[in-house]
């Protein structure tokens, strides 16, 4: 009777340390559930369940369920929510200002050159995120951005003119420079206010989002969507270093594996996404899409280009020194003679853009 209590006391505790092993993570997004993320990171989270043999179970927390993706990621960086995918959280390092940058890429070719895996963007965001004892396992590409308005556009493809419509922005300076540079008038509205503040005539739309989010979140209240290419939106899957140390080394190769193949799918299938949500907005809500030409959106890239990249400026690099735009191939004296921080823009004006702390000049 001692033999078999002491077999089944041991074969007990063997059971509760195979128990322990398996990793239960909790992963939060923004968008509610049912949505084109919500999908695809439940599928992420099936393979990567099946690959490590059930070792880690990442459950999916849709529409913010633990906290503001500001909030989030913050908890992410001390180790209380364990991962995310989500836009980069600015109030804790505004050098990530840089990822929602405006007119940074103006077509998906552009985009994956610059926020794709081997881009400029998404290395210079992995470091970013480093420095708060965060991972970064993928970028996801969610799509560009436009503008949504509660009424009739006015010369919506001429950025030269004032049109006199006040327009919802984020809190950051360059998505309110470039309110102002298409000729709106901004006001920095916080995204939980926004839908109120349409609905009651404080503001009569909405930059910031695209046509994915306006369809989830201001649907009642698009009856117009220019499509400007106003910043391309990208997310990013982050992970708590002490999360991922809790892994053996099979299962964390297991698990970045798993995020580059998911952020090579999403690469795929993102520009028609896109456009499928476009389609969305008019067929099923009568929402006017604007069709602007490739003139427009270039005029439009252009203003912006002029009037907001001169007007921000690096101010808060590693020694406190602080520069203008510098010429292609120059080096900032902030960093090491091998450290380039600067990157060719797109067409016209190949101008520069840096790593800055986004800051308007007075």
């Amino acid at each position: 009777m001692k033999i078999l209590l002491g077999a089944t006391a041991v074969a007990a505790v063997v059971g509760l340390a195979c128990t322990a092993q398996a990793a239960e993570f909790k992963m939060s997004h923004v968008r509610p559930q049912g949505a084109t993320i919500d999908v695809e990171l439940k599928d992420f989270a099936k393979s990567v369940k099946d690959a490590t043999g059930g070792d880690i179970d990442i459950q999916i927390f849709a529409a913010s369920a633990l906290g503001d993706y500001t909030v989030v990621q913050e908890a992410v960086s001390v180790g209380a929510i364990d991962m995310a995918t989500q836009p980069a959280a600015t109030g804790t390092d505004r050098q990530m200002q840089i990822a929602s940058f405006p007119y940074l890429a103006t077509n998906w070719n552009e985009a994956r050159k610059i926020y794709g895996p081997d881009g400029i963007l998404h290395s210079t965001m992995a470091e970013l995120y480093a420095k708060q004892d965060i991972t970064m396992l993928a970028a996801y590409p969610v799509y560009f951005g436009g503008i949504s308005l509660n009424r009739d556009p006015v010369d919506p493809g001429d950025p030269s003119k004032s049109n006199g419509i006040k327009v919802r922005v984020p809190g950051i300076k360059s998505f309110q420079l470039t309110g102002e540079a298409l000729g709106y008038i901004p006001a920095p509205i916080p995204f939980s206010e926004a839908f109120t503040a349409i609905q009651t005539g404080v503001v009569d739309g909405v930059i910031g989002s695209g046509a994915e989010g306006y369809y989830a979140s201001f649907r009642d209240v698009t009856k117009s969507y220019i499509p400007a290419n106003t910043h391309f939106e990208v997310w990013f899957m982050i992970i708590s270093n002490e999360s991922l140390a809790s892994l053996d080394a099979e299962d964390q190769e297991t698990l970045k594996k798993a995020a580059a193949d998911f952020e090579a799918q999403r690469w795929i299938v993102a520009e028609e996404d896109q456009g499928k949500w476009e389609k969305r907005l008019a067929d099923e809500l009568g929402t006017n899409v604007v069709e602007l030409t490739d003139a427009q959106l270039a005029a439009m890239g252009a203003k912006v280009r002029q009037d907001v990249w001169r007007r921000c400026s690096p101010t808060s690099m590693r020694n406190g020194a602080s520069t203008s735009w510098t010429r292609p191939g120059t080096k900032h004296p902030a960093f090491n003679r091998t450290r380039t921080i600067c990157f060719q823009g797109p067409p016209p004006g190949r101008q520069q853009v840096c790593r800055p702390e986004f800051q308007a000049h007075a």
